[in-house]
Order: structure tokens, then C-alpha cells, then sequence
């Protein structure tokens, strides 16, 4: 058996020999062995020190038999620490006795004199006993410590400039609601944090909320994906499946990147959203559910309505209430904050003490561009605290941002014509994608079927 693994052991027995000889053997195996002979002394002992295990006898000089000093004084035990793992010690084998302490709070009961063997079996499970309690005991304090930093306004939404005040005020409006929300922002602003923020404050927090990233969705698996499935409804049906639809029922639905979908899918989902209930592909029977829908994307989804490739009743449909998130460059006031936040995740990750920032740093920080915007910032802070020697970061951690320009310089074009300019930027972006419609519209901030036309009218 391994040195000190019964920790800090008091033993209580108006025996002195009895005493000296259970502190004798088991000093090899303990951390700490406290004797002492007069009860009376056990209030003062408790609430001035933490032991790991108590043995406590049951009969001291004034009453040899009953065992009531005991059961008084493991009361008294109980009532300063009722985490105390506490074995009664007595001479006499009274099986009703034992029981009896058990059901007082006693963790053990053991009869002497005992087999060296035995008792040292019997410290050990205590000893393990009270390593659970402990164990149990931070777990509730982290549990307690986490419900109570959910209850904080917004704790996972970084930002006191006057968009973000904004915002939250918004937030705390439409939560309450069930009103369909419509988040748009630019990739990396955050806009699923502020999806699970309303939904977390809304009547709906206790039910589930169910993320669907619209734009990974190929148009084949949209409606099982989304509405469900019957066994046998096609090749790889091999069970009844859920939707995301039903799985979110009673909860909050997010659909992230709404602006890739297609014409038809759109047209599919507005019809469920009309009439609050999915058909799962190979039946005919219809589903009632009941979801707060919260949609995001990236896109322009008002320009696309004009351009015909998103559909108006669909817009009206999902943006009851409009969410714009600024990007990070309007939100400069904000980065200290978020800087600070992601040192303090990542530091404690990677087990590396940080004092924070030098001065040169955090002017970079303020003064880049930040084209992925907070996810871009959290990254750059990630890969400054791995490389980093020192236990502050500095301009130098950031060398990777500061090769960047921030603000690139847009040069005089040959002519001020619009469509000449026009036409030249969409080359110019065609050109540095490779050929690569799907990209070069995204760096436009356009639809695939916006830059078709206009490479049509360009002759391009």
C-alpha cells in the first residue's frame, strides 16, 4: 500500500495505549494521524481543522456500555462538518448498535480490538469515500458557479460599443416573442450566438435548439434532411427519420446561411413554414410542429429579391424582426474586450501564463481590418499565444497580421463610367479566383445567378 494514501485521520479513545498503538501503524499509511483522548475537545478539533476520516469510539469512562457518548458526540461531528466520514470504534458487538449509527450518519462501524489488517481496509473505503464526496462537492460548486454565469446578461456576447447596446436591446424585446427573427451580418460576426442568446431568454429556453447550416444541405437531401423520412422512401432509407423540423418541435429552429437555397427549396420551405406542419418523404401524412424559427446569412437577401432569385413571400415570412451584426472593423471599441476574452480561453488551454497585451499589440489589433471579422480575431489570438516566448503579447506575435495591409488602396480607374467600372472590377475578381464563379460572386458580395447576368451584359 502507497504512503499517505488515507490522508488526514483524527481518532478519538479515552484509551492512551489504544491511541499511541493505531497512530503507530497507521502513520506509514496517512498524511497526518491526530489522537486525542477527551471527547470534550472534538467541537474545537472539527471546526479548526478538515479530516479525511474520523474513528470515533462509541463508550468513553463515564458510560462503558450503551454507547450514547458516541451517538452524542457523532451528532455534534455532523453538525460542523456533515460531510464527515465518521467510523465508530466500540468493544461491544451490538448488531443494532451499528445499525443504529448508520442510520445517525456514521459511515463504518468496527469492533476492537481489531485486526491491524482490518482497520487499514476499512480507513481505505473511507478514506475513498470521502475523496467522492469532495469530488461530488466541487462538481456542484463548478455546476452552481456555470448557472450562475448563465444568468449573466449576454455572457457569451462580448461588446459595449453602441451597436452591441443596441443589439441586446433588441434581443431583449423580441425574446419574449415568438417572433421570427432575421440575423444578417457578414461570416465570423457572430450570428448564431445571438440565435441561441434569444432563444435562451425566450418562453422556449427549456426545449431543445436545433442549428441547420442551409448552405452544407445539397438539394437532394433538403427535405429529408429538414422534413424527415419513411424506411423505404428511397436507397439509403434504412429507418424512420425526423426532420430537423419535428426533432425542433416545441423549440427553436435555426437556419443558418437561409441565402444559399435555391428557388425550389425555397418554395418547399415556405410551404411548411405556411402551414406549420412537414410531410416526411414516402407518406402522405402531414406533422403538426410548433418552432420559433430564427434565420441568418451572409448575402444580401434584399438585393436578391429584386433580382428574383430569393423569394419576397419567403422574406416576409422569416424577418419579422431584422438583426444586423456590424463587422469588427465598425466595432473597434469592442476588440480590447474580445482580445482580453480570447487571451484568457486560449492561456488556460494551452496552460501558459499571460499578462495581457503591449500596447504596440493592441494598436494592431485596432487598427486591422479584420476581413473574418471576431472569428478571424479569435483565431490570430489563438496562434499569437502558441508562438509567443514571452508573457505578454506584443506587435511581433501578430507578424502574420501586420504583412496584411489594412486598408487597401483602390486605384484611380481609367474611366468613371459605372459600367466600365463594373465591368472591370468583375473581371479583376474573376481573374484572382480563377475562373471560379461560386468565389469570385461571394468576393462581390453577389448570387451566382447576379454575376451569370452580369457577365452576360458584359460579354464576359
Amino acid at each position: 500500500m502507497d504512503n499517505q494514501q488515507l490522508g488526514k485521520i483524527l481518532i478519538i479513545d479515552d484509551n492512551e495505549d489504544l491511541l499511541f498503538a493505531a497512530k503507530m501503524h497507521l502513520k506509514k499509511y496517512a498524511k497526518e494521524v491526530t489522537i486525542e483522548k477527551d471527547p470534550r475537545r472534538i467541537p474545537f478539533l472539527v471546526n479548526n481543522n478538515s479530516y479525511d476520516v474520523i474513528l470515533l469510539d462509541m463508550n468513553f469512562t463515564e458510560d462503558t456500555t450503551s454507547g450514547k457518548e458516541g451517538f452524542h458526540w457523532l451528532q455534534q461531528i455532523k453538525e460542523i462538518d456533515p460531510k464527515a466520514v465518521v467510523i465508530l470504534i466500540t468493544a461491544f458487538g451490538d448488531v443494532e448498535m451499528a445499525v443504529k449509527a448508520l442510520k445517525e450518519g456514521a459511515s463504518d462501524f468496527i469492533l476492537k480490538p481489531w485486526q491491524n489488517e482490518k482497520l487499514l481496509a476499512t480507513l481505505t473505503s473511507a478514506s475513498r469515500l470521502k475523496e467522492s464526496y469532495d469530488q461530488v462537492d466541487k462538481l456542484s460548486k463548478k455546476q452552481k458557479q456555470l448557472q450562475s454565469d448563465l444568468k449573466k446578461p449576454y455572457a457569451d456576447i462580448i461588446g459595449t460599443s453602441a451597436s452591441m447596446k443596441n443589439i441586446f436591446s433588441i434581443i431583449d424585446k423580441v425574446a419574449q416573442t415568438d417572433a421570427n427573427v432575421l440575423i444578417l451580418g457578414e461570416n465570423g460576426t457572430g450570428k448564431e450566438l445571438i440565435a441561441r442568446a434569444i432563444h435562451d431568454r425566450s418562453l422556449r429556453k427549456d426545449d431543445i435548439f436545433v442549428g441547420v447550416d442551409m448552405g452544407s444541405i445539397t438539394e437532394t437531401l433538403f427535405e429529408s434532411e429538414l422534413f424527415g423520412h419513411k424506411r423505404g422512401a428511397f436507397t439509403d432509407a434504412k429507418d424512420d427519420r425526423a426532420g430537423r423540423f419535428e426533432i425542433a418541435d416545441n423549440g427553436t429552429l435555426f437556419l443558418d446561411e437561409i441565402g444559399n437555397l435555391s428557388m425550389p427549396l425555397q418554395s418547399k420551405l415556405l410551404t411548411v413554414l405556411q402551414k406549420r406542419e412537414v410531410t416526411r418523404i414516402g407518406t402522405n401524412k402531414a406533422i403538426p410542429v410548433d418552432i420559433r424559427l430564427i434565420c441568418a446569412t451572409n448575402m444580401h437577401v434584399h438585393e436578391m429579391v429584386m433580382e428574383n432569385t430569393f423569394r419576397q413571400d419567403l422574406l416576409y415570412r422569416i424577418n419579422t424582426v431584422e438583426i444586423f451584426l456590424p463587422p469588427l472593423r465598425e466595432r473597434l471599441d469592442d476588440i480590447p474586450l474580445l482580445a482580453e476574452h480570447f487571451l484568457k480561453v486560449y492561456a488556460q488551454k494551452y496552460r501558459k501564463d499571460f499578462k495581457g497585451f503591449k500596447a504596440a499589440a493592441m494598436q494592431l489589433l485596432q487598427q486591422y481590418n479584420w476581413p473574418g471579422n471576431i472569428r478571424e480575431l479569435q483565431h490570430a489570438i489563438e496562434r499569437a499565444i502558441i508562438m509567443a516566448d514571452g508573457n505578454e503579447l506584443d506587435s511581433r506575435d501578430f507578424f502574420f497580421l501586420s504583412s496584411k495591409p489594412t486598408n487597401e488602396k483602390i486605384a484611380t480607374p481609367a474611366s468613371y463610367n459605372l459600367d466600365e467600372v463594373e465591368k472591370n472590377v468583375i473581371q479583376k475578381a474573376i481573374d484572382k479566383n480563377g475562373g471560379n464563379i461560386s468565389k469570385a460572386a461571394k468576393e462581390l458580395g453577389l448570387t451566382r445567378a447576379s454575376l451569370y447576368r452580369r457577365l452576360e451584359k458584359y460579354g464576359l
